[in-house]
């Protein structure tokens, strides 16, 4: 019989304390059309939280200064400064650590922007998206037999013998379903859009069960990055917040950042 994942209490996901390393990656930033940053030797951030992700971090003499504005705000470790190219403004988009915490103090006097307002951002010559990638994160996907039934309030709406399981770092397991196993009549297409830069652009799905409404509960990549194609077009619904039973055993809820 295989392994049950099942826990005996819901397992917490903790995230790890942010740190600050040097990267090898030739990094660019682009804005307004032209290259803002440019850098063959920046600072990786790798912190996770609320509103906080990977990003990097370049020396004054990376960065084209002569776009940025004045310092239009001054906190307690940073110096936030207005951007403008042309007819192109973006307020406060830009950064500057003068006095970062302890555990951050290799930042200080380096400078960073805010990640969607850029034009791109790009790795060597590939353009990245929605936030760096973390050197010591695994996203691994695994064809499987597990027997994955996903039931919301008590309505089974996907049954699969041949699931891929998706192991990330940080993250529970994931369980991605063929779409001929899922009750697609069930699905309601959403607008929804959200990008990750392991695995591309994921649209989402919501579930009507009884008198529920369960809005984006579900998603897919109908376009994997090329280094996750096994994940074209399977569908996944958050462990979070749908009752998961694998090979018989029914699985704890996670607690993690999207509980």
């Amino acid at each position: 019989m295989p392994e049950s994942l099942s826990t005996e209490k819901p397992a917490r996901f903790i995230l790890p304390p942010a740190k600050v390393e040097p990267s090898q990656r030739w990094v660019r930033v682009k804005f307004g059309g032209v290259i803002l940053a440019d850098s063959k030797h920046p600072l990786l951030l790798i912190n996770y939280g609320r509103m906080v992700l990977p990003t990097y971090y370049f020396s004054a003499t990376d960065v084209r200064l002569d776009l940025l504005g004045s310092a239009s705000k001054i906190t307690a470790d940073k110096e936030y400064f207005d951007l403008k190219v042309g007819d192109k403004v973006a307020e406060r988009a830009a950064w500057l650590y003068h006095d970062p915490p302890e555990n951050l103090k290799a930042l200080k006097g380096y400078y960073s922007f805010e990640w969607n307002t850029m034009d791109g951002w790009f790795e060597e010559e590939e353009e990245i998206f929605a936030h760096a990638r973390d050197p010591y994160k695994r996203v691994d996907v695994m064809p499987s037999s597990r027997h994955v039934e996903v039931i919301i309030n008590g309505l089974k709406v996907a049954d699969t013998h041949r699931p891929h399981l998706l192991f990330e770092t940080h993250l529970p397991p994931r369980f991605y379903i063929p779409r001929e196993d899922v009750r697609m009549d069930l699905m309601q297409p959403e607008t929804t859009h959200t990008i990750c830069p392991y695995k591309g652009v994921a649209s989402y799905w919501s579930v009507q069960s009884g008198n529920t409404f369960n809005k984006n509960i579900a998603w897919s990549y109908l376009d994997p990055i090329p280094q996750q194609p096994a994940l074209k077009e399977l569908i996944c619904f958050y462990n979070e917040r749908v009752d998961l039973v694998v090979d018989g055993d029914k699985l704890d809820r996670p607690l993690t950042p999207f509980s």
